[in-house]
This record gives C-alpha cells, structure tokens and sequence, in this order.
C-alpha cells in the first residue's frame, strides 16, 4: 500500500466528512468495525472481520491482535501462541509477549515465563514483567541489587508487589527494609497497600491504631508507625502542628522513626517554599531514609536562600545516582563558582553541558559558550529514506495515521505512535534523520521531533524544533508583539503540533486550551462562535492569552510561562520576598510537571530564537531575574 501523501489525505478528510461510513467498502472500514467488535467485546464478529482484510494491507494483523489481547484476559495460551506464530516481528507481539509473562509469572508457570522471558528485548519490558523476571532470577539463585528502587512513597503493581514478598522470604530483604517501605507507603498515605505488605509478609503492623492513632502505644513498633503516620497525615494541613506532635513524641521513637519524620515534614516544608524551616528540619532527618525526591527538595531549598555553602555541601552528601544528573552537576558547578572554584566548577559543567537540554545549555554557557543550532553536517540520501518507507513497521504508523485523520480516530494515532517508537529503535543517526525527514512530510510532526532528537552526532535542528503553521503562528505574535520563539517553545512543549491533541484535563488544539479559558479568551476579543480545534483560531485564543498573562506578570516570560501551565495565582505565590535568578524561580516550582514545563519552553524557546536568526539572547539571560513579590 503506498502511503498517502498529506495534501490526498486531506482530500479524503473532506469526503469523509460528507458522507456516511457505509459509502466506504476499503480495508480501513473494516478495521474500524473490528475495533468496534473489540471495544464491544464481539469476539466471533472481530475474528470475522479480521479474515476480511486483504494480505497486502499494512494492518492486516490488527485484528488479530486485538483478538490475542481478550485471549490473554482469559489466559487461553493456545490464541496467543497461534498469534506469535503468525506474527514474530514487530511492536504487536513484543506487547502480547510482554502481557503474557505477566500471566505466566502470576500463575508460577516458570517453564513457560523462562521460554518467552528470553524472547523478550530488555527494551520492551515494563516495570511489573520485569518484577516478574526478578523472581524468576531468585528462584535461579541469583542475586538481586537493585531492590531499593521500591523505596518510595508510591505503590508497586501487583508483580513488584510480589517480588518483595519473595526478596524477603529468601533473606534478599529484611525487615528493616519492609519497615521503611511501609511507612514511605503510610506517608504517601497508601494505606492498603502498606497493610497488605505487612500482612503478606507478618511485619507487626498495628492495624487498630493506624485507624485510631490516638490510641497507638510507643511500646510496639506498630505503635509507633501509627504515631508516625499520624504525623505525616496532619502536617500535611499543618505544618507546625505536625512538628510540634513530633517534638512531643520523639522521645518515644526510635531515632530512625523520628528520622524519617522530620525528612517528611522537611519535604512538605520545601515544597512550600518555606525552605529556612526546610533546612533546620532536614538536618534533623535520616539521611539514609531520604528519596530521591527529598535529596532535591533539600537542595532546591539550599538554592532558594542562595546558601551557595550548604548546596554544595548537600550535593555531595546526595547518592551518586542522584548528584550525576545534570541538573545538579549544573547547580554543584554554579555554587563553586559563588564560592571562588572555577577550577571545581569547569568539570561539572563540561559533564552536564552534553547533549541539548535545559541544563545542557546552561551549562555551556557557563563555559562561554553560545548556542549553536546547526544543520546536520550530511543528510540522508534519497536510497535510506525509500528505505526506511517500506519498513514494515513505518507503513504500518503511517497506515494508522491516515486512519486516525481521514476517520477523525484518535485511538488509531495512538497506535500509530507507538509503531513509530518502536521503529526507531537501533537506528543510527542517518536513519532517524531520514526518518524523521518522512514524519515531517506526512504531517506526523511529533514523531517527527521524536526521531530527530534521537541522534548522537549528526543533527538537524530544523527537525529537532519544526515550525509547522508559522504563517499563522507569526500573524498573531506580531499583532500581540510577543516573541515568536517563545511561542513556538510553547507550542512544541504543549502539543508537539498536533492539531487533534487533547490531554487528560480536556485541554485541547495546538496551545492546549482548556475550554473555560478558550471561552474566556473569546469572549474578551469578541469571538462570538468559534471552534478551539480550529488552527487559526486556536493559535489566535492561545497568544491572545499568553500576552494576557504576561502584562499581568511583569512582562517576566518564565512566570508567563509558569502561569499558562499552572495558572497566574500560583505564578505569583512562587515569587520570593527579593528578586531571584530565573533559573532559580524555575527550579524550585513546587509542581514537578510546571517546573519540567517551564524549563522546556525556554530551553525550546532559545533553540527557535537561533533558527529564527533572532538576537542571540542565551538561555540565562531569557530567564532573566524575578520581581520580588
């Protein structure tokens, strides 16, 4: 089948939209109907439907596939066989397989999970088959060392769930250990699970008191744990109440139990940007209980004061697991240099200048170095782009993707997506160049990103950072006379210029609008009807808004940015008492998706700038410094 071009498949758009369904009699129909029977549990009409498509469709095996899926509902082992016999290839039976050995592992059939447990790649396993693999591995004897990955304040799938119970049973963990876990589980106030672990492995966990705290005895570790847990669950809305209860009872505790109590607290603290408190509370704390998430909270609030000293030393106290990511070779560097050490500084920034983020950039301009975002130095040949177009796996994305648009399907791009990825894997630089060469021309536009930012040495920044829709892009950034760079930055953190895009809130279109905001919007320019999927005017509601909020917030484009995610309020609570660093505003947001949002959108932001031939502003400039509140 040969791919259709973008210009044909919104010709075909237009047709479908003014006629029925039932005028069509191709292969994509009938696809359509064997989702339906899927979704609609019709197991005999879609096993019908799927032997009506022809052999040479890119999507014949769909069917059967959704048909193996049902199957392993049912663990009938005979379909999903008889489906990896037909299909060895692809993404469909690494996730069937990936499914199974869930199944296999759940039901102790280890003779089967070792069979198919081989058969799958390390790349196509996700957390919980790989929980079952671990057990798997302890049956064989072997050790495991990367249990600790579990000591968080989030609940396990069930498989992982399981590996622990099996760690424990044979000596791999002890109950140290499940007593941290447990209370990382109260904390984060996963009761259930914590009660179930317990249970499952008779850690003496005091189930009457959890319920009635005020009861819990000291004298009994589940006393305690009680105790704890009620702690944690007030300072939530009170935090100086929680620290007062705590300095009453912490001579009752253990001092590992206090330990973990004040990290709790300090990490509540930090994230109200409260960090003075945060600070004296951390030095109170275990540091051998502290997550991830509290290892950079301690940090953040270091930074947020300046105490330039104490971020050092709370830097180098962090797991190497944590100070080895970029952000914090950036900011280890950024202190030494305040301290007087440029010499101590230079290396950490080489380190974390590698590649093209947020800190990458940062980190190179702290060596005196500009942004450069120039072309690939060769680029694919016309020989590796027919190449990669009759990959099975690329026609099928692309097939998926025609669905998803002439049928205004979005499921179907979904699955389009995931064929993408997975087609990607391996590649060398000049295959995802070309690849994403073909994406761009069918529209495919955040695969497109997708693949150009994949490679290692050869780079094409006209890929990596498109500019689809620029004509109607640049109209409206001029008439509200805001940055089209920044514009653009936002755009491809919002959507990836994906016009049917709608996240999981209901924002929809290119800028991701919320509907109330979108209606807002309109109603102040005196847009009486209007369609926020449209392009146009989607892009006209979204900067009209973003300049809204920008007058609103000093003319400061990262607290614009931080608004549009999270909204003017919270922008503005998160101004300090002086002016700060940009950088420093950004990293101490207290809401992981803004502050990883804000970081992008300028980052990306400063990467268009220098495609668009813009001043050449650097990235620490843009962030600029914040108002004081």
């Amino acid at each position: 089948m040969k791919v259709l071009t973008t210009s044909i498949r919104l010709t075909l758009l237009a047709i479908a939209a003014a006629a029925p369904l039932s005028a069509f009699a191709g292969p994509d129909d009938t696809l359509i109907a064997a989702r339906d029977a899927y979704r609609a549990n019709d197991q005999t009409k879609l096993a019908s439907l799927g032997d009506k498509l022809p052999a040479g469709y890119p999507l014949k095996d769909y069917p059967a596939y959704w048909l193996t899926w049902k199957a392993l509902d049912k663990n009938d082992d005979a379909q999903v066989l008889r489906f990896l016999a037909q299909v060895q290839e692809g993404l469909m039976p690494e996730r069937i397989r990936n499914e199974w050995v869930k199944k296999l592992g759940l039901r102790e059939n280890w003779t089967a999970f070792a069979e198919e447990w081989k058969k799958l790649p390390e790349e196509g396993r996700d957390e919980e088959s790989t929980c079952y693999g671990q057990i798997y591995q302890l049956r064989q004897g072997q050790k495991l060392d990367d249990l600790d990955r579990f000591l968080d304040s989030k609940p396990a799938p069930d498989g992982c769930t399981r590996l622990i119970e099996a760690a424990y049973a044979r000596g791999a963990l002890d109950q140290d250990w499940l007593w941290r876990r447990t209370r990382l589980l109260l904390a984060g106030n996963f009761l259930t699970q914590a009660r179930q672990l317990a249970s499952d492995t008779q850690l003496p966990l005091d189930n009457a008191a959890l319920n009635k705290p005020a009861n819990a005895s000291p004298a009994t570790p589940g006393g305690q744990e009680a105790i704890l847990y009620d702690i944690v669950r007030k300072a939530k809305s009170d935090l100086d109440g929680g620290a007062s209860y705590l300095t009453r009872v912490e001579k009752d505790l253990t001092p590992d139990r206090a330990g973990f109590g004040w990290g709790q607290l300090a990490l509540l603290s930090a994230r109200k940007q409260l960090a003075g408190q945060a600070l004296q509370w951390f030095a109170k704390a275990d540091p051998r209980q502290l997550t991830t998430d509290q290892w950079e909270w301690w940090a953040r609030a270091a930074l947020r004061l300046e105490q330039w000293a104490q971020l050092d030393d709370i830097i180098r106290r962090m797991p190497k697991t944590v100070s080895s990511k970029p952000a914090w070779r950036y900011w280890q560097a950024r202190s030494l240099k305040q301290l007087g050490k440029p010499a101590e500084a230079s290396p950490l920034l080489s380190q974390a200048s590698v590649g093209h983020s947020y800190y990458a950039l940062l980190s190179l301009e702290e060596l005196g170095n500009s942004l450069s975002a120039s072309a690939s130095k060769t680029t694919p040949s016309s020989a590796d782009v027919d190449k990669l177009k009759a990959d099975p796996a690329i026609r099928r994305s692309l097939a998926l993707l025609n669905v998803a648009e002439i049928y205004t399907k979005p499921e179907f791009r979904t699955d389009a997506q995931r064929e993408w990825r997975w087609a990607m894997r391996g590649r060398n630089d000049m295959e995802l160049l070309a690849a994403a060469e073909i994406a761009r021309k069918e529209g495919f536009y955040d695969m497109a990103i997708y693949s150009a930012e994949r490679t290692k040495e050869e780079h094409d920044f006209s890929l990596r950072y498109l500019t689809p829709y620029r004509e109607v892009t640049q109209k409206y950034a001029r008439q509200l006379d805001i940055d089209d760079a920044w514009v653009y930055g936002l755009i491809r953190q919002e959507s990836r210029f994906i016009t049917m895009a709608r996240s999981g809130v209901g924002a929809s279109g290119l800028m991701q609008l919320m509907p109330a905001t979108a209606k807002w919007a309109a109603k102040k320019i005196g847009l009486a009807h209007f369609a926020v999927n449209d392009i146009e005017t989607n892009v006209q509601l979204g900067t009209w808004y973003l300049r809204y909020v920008l007058d609103n917030l000093s003319g400061n484009q990262v607290m614009a940015t931080a608004a549009y995610n999270a909204g003017p309020s919270r922008a503005r609570n998160w101004q300090a008492d002086r002016p700060l660093d940009g950088t420093i505003y950004a990293e101490t947001i207290p809401f992981s998706e803004t502050r990883d949002y804000v970081q992008k959108v300028m980052a990306n932001a400063a990467y268009y700038s220098s495609t668009f031939g813009h001043a050449n502003i650097s990235l620490k400039n843009r962030m600029g410094m914040i108002p004081a509140r």
